[in-house]
């Protein structure tokens, strides 16, 4: 029998939704949308040999095709998919996904909406002083974390940084960069415990299939693009023939193991395992409104469906949003790019080029180490035969994700609770990894009893995206933080628009990798 009967539940819902829709629509239309601006490079250097043109024809090292380039400025300037096809590149290796940066948005501010500002300009301290950190995070690739405070490469990069005025990493009390600091963020949490976040660590459960957290890396030692040819090769999109050879599925452990993870992972997988261990914990925020129900549970919303569900959408607009930055406004290099211009000037090819670097890196230490342990070679090792992806590096999509899947987290979860009685709980205790990857240690620390689910959020954000980053090669320290925020901005306004259409009443607050608080209501 037909159902006709109205209730004020039901009644007039496609009205409603218009009604909604409209003013979601009309309240995020007015949000201005900045000036954007980029470092200048890519106008201060006519060869274009300080901007990104990976994959489009190269003339030499450092320097594209000038009619390659037009070819894929035009593209950019016209949005035309046909154009696109028409970009000149050198190899076989496609662009990626640019036309991703163009998409628009039903559930949240549009990506023109959001900011990131200028990176590091090629000539500036800055620039200079991250490439000696990636030069740094080259020679230590292979040395497990908790063996930094002793490693003698550790304590040389230490006391490098710690003299750098442009360092932006943490310091301690001192002001000084210790080996337990470095490639460490500076968001609340991130310097304390172990290296790597406890929500890479723990065991957890998928449904009925047990997680145990040991993941396949690569063969330690092995490093590319540490000559003139394959460097070329690699930026023509040409396949070298070389390839990864995995090794054993190991606890992560060092850099190299955080590399290969992010080599291989789905964008947003770390959030969802952290996802199923927080669940376990069943520590909802404190603005849930059926944290204190006596009659019911979330589940459609505000419930686990959509906790897991709600994370998929935001990596997918945070990754919008980072691919129009990238395309359309900064268009940054590749730190193997930096490395490159070093080779060319350190070996009297420095007049084929108009960009040049700081003389901070030219005189490092770490370029001398580097040199020495790479067989003479200036280029800075990669940890993928292929180097970085086709896609500009400012910023960073896996930071974006993270910013934006642990504001998530952060959002549905109670971030304040501390890790260590919550673990007790189950069994189970803080950990480290061994230095062989092969078990887990209990982490004796002082600050054991600290450590809170914001903090191991943010480090598990810096973790994942100083993998695919610092410790791969492929990112700048300043991509990673800069991406975060963009993806946490880009959560909050997705959290902000969908909260109006839950039935439910609430007010739900959390902290931000700033310290500051957001919250959200539907009131």
């Amino acid at each position: 029998m037909l159902n006709t009967e109205l209730t004020p539940a039901t009644s007039h819902r496609v009205l409603r939704s218009l009604a909604l829709r409209t003013l979601t629509t009309d309240s995020d239309a007015f949000v201005p949308a900045p000036s954007q601006l980029d470092n200048g490079d890519e106008a201060l250097y006519a060869d274009k040999s300080g901007t990104y043109t990976k994959g489009v024809l190269q003339a030499g090292i450092g320097v594209v095709d000038p009619a390659a380039y037009q070819s894929f400025k035009k593209a950019l300037a016209s949005g035309d998919p046909a154009d696109f096809e028409k970009i000149i590149v050198g190899g076989t290796r496609t662009l990626n996904g640019p036309q991703g940066g163009l998409a628009f948005y039903l559930d949240c501010l549009d990506g023109g909406q959001f900011v990131s500002p200028p990176a590091p300009a090629l000539a500036s301290e800055a620039y200079a002083t991250e490439l000696v950190e990636l030069y740094w995070a080259s020679l230590l690739r292979d040395v497990a974390f908790t063996d930094y405070a002793g490693n003698a490469i550790a304590q040389q990069a230490a006391t490098e940084l710690s003299g750098m005025p442009a360092y932006a990493g943490p310091r301690d009390a001192a002001s000084q960069v210790t080996p337990d600091l470095l490639f460490r963020g500076g968001f609340a949490g991130d310097t304390s415990g172990p290296y790597v976040s406890q929500f890479l660590l723990q065991p957890t459960a998928f449904g009925s299939l047990p997680i145990t957290q040991q993941y396949v890396t690569n063969q330690a030692h092995v490093d590319f693009m540490l000559d003139p040819a394959e460097f070329l090769n690699v930026q023509n999109g040409i396949d070298t023939g070389k390839k990864l050879t995995p090794g054993a599925a190991l606890y992560l452990h060092d850099g190299r193991g955080l590399a290969a993870y992010t080599h291989d992972d789905v964008l947003y997988e770390a959030y969802f395992i952290a996802y199923l261990v927080l669940s376990a914990f069943n520590k909802l925020n404190p603005g849930n409104p059926y944290k204190h129900s006596k009659t019911q549970n979330g589940f459609a919303t505000m419930g686990g469906p959509d906790f897991a569900a709600t994370l998929a959408a935001v990596a997918k607009e945070a990754l919008k949003a980072v691919w129009y930055q990238k395309w359309w406004v900064h268009l940054r290099h590749r730190p193997e790019s930096g490395g490159a211009i070093v080779y060319l000037i350190k070996t009297g090819l420095g007049g084929t080029i108009e960009g040049q670097v700081s003389n901070t890196v030219l005189i490092s230490n770490a370029l001398k180490t580097s040199f020495t342990a790479n067989g003479n070679s200036y280029f800075l090792s990669q940890a993928f035969p292929e180097g970085s992806p086709t896609h500009p590096a400012y910023p960073t999509g896996h930071g974006a994700v993270a910013g934006a899947c642990i504001t998530v987290l952060k959002f549905f979860f109670d971030g304040t609770q501390t890790i260590r009685p919550l673990l007790n709980a189950a069994g189970l205790e803080v950990v480290e990894p061994d230095p062989s990857g092969l078990a887990l240690n209990t982490y004796t620390g002082a600050d054991r009893d600290s450590l809170d689910i914001n903090g191991e959020l943010n480090k598990l954000a810096h973790n994942i995206s100083y993998g695919h980053g610092i410790h791969a090669g492929i990112h700048w320290r300043s991509d990673t933080e800069t991406s975060i925020q963009l993806g946490e901005a880009t959560a909050l306004s997705y959290l902000r628009d969908a909260a109006r259409t839950y039935n439910e009443r609430f007010s739900v607050s959390l902290t931000k990798v700033d310290g500051s608080t957001a919250t959200i209501t539907n009131p």
